[in-house]
């Protein structure tokens, strides 16, 4: 289930990465369905491609805060 922003920004560094690592197993599931014609809604591959990406932003932002702070 794809999460508001906001919620996301709430996560801490770890909760985000093991959340990135979450998604990307699961895009990785239903590529594999994808090819083997077994996948019941493609739409789910976008929403989480585009979650993960948010997730990047932010860890790329949290991450160069704890640099410059």
């Amino acid at each position: 289930m794809a999460k508001n922003i906001d919620d996301l920004r709430e996560l801490s560094v770890d909760e985000l990465a093991t959340r990135r690592r979450e998604l990307k197993e699961e895009a990785l599931n239903l590529r594999v369905q994808k090819e083997s014609g077994q996948l019941e809604n493609p739409s789910r591959l976008r929403v989480i491609r585009r979650e993960v990406a948010r997730i990047e932003t932010l860890l790329t932002e949290k991450r160069s805060a704890e640099v410059s702070a």
